[in-house]
């Protein structure tokens, strides 16, 4: 039986995760990790029983110990909680789906403890791929994509890495705002932005989602996972989310993986790689498909994908200028503090104050985002 940690276990993606592992049932869960949600976490805890629990908030982590002083679970609090989470000794992989840059290090010690990793945190290559790659191919430790995007990559490639990639076809559905132009994004509200149209997913990635950063991070996550070049790395529009992405190789051929937009999917092919169990759910029904629409990226009106394109290229520490600077960015909007073609001015503003770090270490890394968070104290 393969042994599983979450980390982020009370958000979208952990909590697909445990459906996954719950419908399943011959993968046991021995860690949990979340941020403040005890009431969730705590029957998750009692549900799967791990023999860990971490929550960030050390308050909730004092409350959550005392709810679960029943049991012989132990729970840990803050960074070291979640360190010690995802190196838990009877684990086999970690799950990383905790939302920001707090998850940058625990995957590097869960890396370092020989788990394969399954990856739903952006911000790990994003800002670290050029630490992750590396250190993952020296632990020999898998890297395994979740999200439908790079999953769709993975699967395309399978059996295929002695041929050459001639482009990476990463599919966007174009979020709730396809065929707006700026006039009409300058009164879009909380509410307009968080209706996408075909995922469910959490606040922060529908918004991400909305504006095409999401896209961007995803183009930068691609270059690393596959070891592709930027310019090898294209996005088009597919609105039905049917084709989730695509790969051409040097012959012309293109493999594209298709499925219903359900994230337990590419949750469930990493957990089981390379094997396909049976999951429940809707399955395409071709007959009743009237099209397959492919369709360009208003680059104009949705400046993420090409501030993540100069990010890229630029390299060193702008990548988690980019990041942090949405990150925060979308926090504001979601608050009601700015609004929503904001997010693209705070971005770039910071990334041109930015001096960028060529070949960053972690520490690097973080003090950059704090710079971050401060240029944009200022800036408001």
């Amino acid at each position: 039986m393969r042994r599983v940690a979450v980390l982020g276990s009370t958000g979208s993606i952990g909590t697909q995760t445990l459906d996954v592992i719950r419908e399943q049932g011959d993968l046991e869960v021995v860690a949990l990790a979340a941020g403040r949600n005890i009431r969730l976490l705590e029957r998750q805890a009692r549900e799967f029983k791990p023999a860990i629990v971490a929550v960030w908030d050390k308050k909730a982590a004092e409350q959550l110990k005392t709810n679960l002083a029943d049991t012989d679970i132990k729970v840990a609090a803050g960074l070291s909680g979640l360190v010690e989470a995802a190196t838990y000794i009877k684990s086999d992989i970690v799950v990383t789906a905790v939302v920001g840059m707090i998850g940058i290090r625990p995957t590097i010690e869960a890396i370092k403890a020989g788990k394969d990793i399954a990856l739903a945190n952006k911000e790990t290559l994003v800002t670290a791929g050029h630490i992750i790659m590396p250190l993952a191919r020296k632990c020999g430790v898998r890297i395994l994509p979740v999200d439908s995007e790079h999953s769709a990559i993975f699967q395309c490639l399978h059996g295929e890495r002695a041929n050459k990639i001639s482009r990476l076809l990463i599919t966007a559905s174009g979020g709730p705002f396809y065929g707006k132009d700026r006039e009409y994004l300058k009164t879009v509200t909380v509410s307009d932005a968080l209706k996408h149209p075909n995922w469910s997913m959490g606040r922060k990635i529908t918004i991400d989602s909305a504006t095409l950063v999401n896209k961007g991070l995803e183009v930068i996550e691609a270059r690393w996972l596959f070891d592709v070049m930027p310019e090898k790395i294209d996005v088009v529009v597919q609105r039905e989310s049917i084709i989730h992405s695509m790969v051409e190789f040097e012959d012309g051929s293109v493999k594209a993986q298709l499925g219903t937009p359900d994230m337990r999917l590419p949750i469930q092919y990493a957990l089981y790689y390379p094997k396909r169990p049976y999951l429940t759910g809707d399955r395409l029904d071709f007959r009743e498909i009237s099209k397959i629409s492919i369709g360009e990226v208003d680059r104009e009106t949705f400046k993420g994908l090409d501030l993540a394109y100069l990010a890229l290229h630029i390299g060193g520490s702008m990548p988690t200028v980019l990041n942090a600077a949405n990150e925060k960015a979308v926090s504001l909007f979601l608050d009601g503090n700015i609004e929503f073609l904001q997010i693209y001015d705070i971005i770039e503003e910071c990334m041109k104050a930015h001096n960028t770090i060529s070949n960053p270490s972690l520490g690097d890394i973080l003090k950059t985002e704090e710079w971050v968070y401060n240029k944009i104290e200022e800036m408001l």
